[in-house]
């Protein structure tokens, strides 16, 4: 370890006991919601058999690993709340970079696979079967799990490799690496070079793959003879597109702008409305199967 700092400071919401009471209610509420959301989509995939197909399964492992970005920052962010305290360990804030960012890196990859299963079955419906077969999928899911560990392994492993000097104090209510950077000892320009590099270069690689596919998507419907036809396609893709436009939209501005134009207030908002982000992204999946869950869990729990 580089640097003498044993324990971080996170930003306090309030320094009031009442409004720390009214954060926690408020976190605790959108935990819940995402805790049931991703409950409701687990539960109906292993409840019926035919929700055994490559569709589920990816929306299967992208609830899992939402329930775990979840866990990553909200529960400590409430104990802090509960208990009036904003320290976090220096071991326990590069648990939670690392947890938090390879959550994120995986689903954004699961997401580029899930393009590329919309873009078998409606460009390639006859081959859907040979190239999304249940092999090819797991494959595909440990790809995307695994590629999130190698990469934010470097970059944890970077970040904290710094000595830091410049006080203990995260102008975040999580750990995160433009705000640990800040507090680098010499100037962090080539540790926020070395952090961008791979993201950009891997994530500037997924966010084509997902344009590309959804370009040949929109041209297959486009050419479809039947109304019918083209409204079940674009139903099909419409969800996860937004999702997708959602979830980059939100991490580019986050983690790609430069530290320079950086705020506390900024930074509060952002990172609060990556928290919506994943609620809004649990929602829609708990809107998008609702009526069809439900009719499913009756069943089983009449079996």
């Amino acid at each position: 370890m580089l640097s003498s700092i044993t324990e971080f400071l996170l930003l306090a919401f309030a320094n009031t006991w009442e409004l720390q009471l009214l954060h926690f209610a408020l976190f605790l509420a959108i935990c819940l919601a995402a805790l049931l959301g991703n409950g409701l989509i687990l539960t109906a995939v292993a409840c019926d058999h035919r929700l055994h197909t490559p569709m589920y399964f990816f929306l299967l492992n992208f609830a899992l690993l939402d329930l775990g970005c979840i866990s990553t920052t909200l529960p400590k962010v409430m104990a802090n709340s509960l208990c009036d305290t904003r320290a976090i360990s220096y071991e326990g804030c590069a648990v939670q970079v690392f947890s938090f960012l390879f959550f994120v890196s995986a689903e954004f990859y699961l997401l580029t696979i899930m393009s590329y299963d919309r873009y078998v079955a409606i460009c390639k419906p006859l081959h859907y079967g040979t190239l999304l077969s249940s092999r090819a999928c797991a494959q595909m899911a440990a790809a995307a799990w695994g590629s999130g560990f190698l990469s934010i392994v470097l970059q944890t492993a970077n970040t904290f490799s710094v000595p830091l000097c410049q006080g203990n104090a995260v102008d975040q209510f999580f750990c995160e690496i433009s705000q640990i950077l800040k507090l680098s000892c010499s100037q962090s320009f080539l540790s926020e070079v070395w952090v961008l590099v791979g993201n950009v270069f891997v994530d500037c690689g997924c966010f084509v793959f997902i344009v590309l596919s959804y370009v040949q998507i929109f041209r297959a419907v486009l050419r479809m003879p039947s109304e019918q036809g083209r409204h079940k396609a674009f139903s099909m893709c419409l969800p996860h597109l937004a999702v997708v436009s959602l979830f980059i939209s939100t991490v580019m501005f986050t983690y790609l702008k430069p530290l320079s134009i950086s705020s506390p207030s900024l930074d509060l908002v952002v990172a609060i409305l990556m928290r919506n982000q994943e609620l809004k992204v649990a929602l829609n999946k708990v809107i998008s199967l609702t009526f069809f869950t439900i009719g499913k869990l009756l069943i089983c729990l009449h079996k």
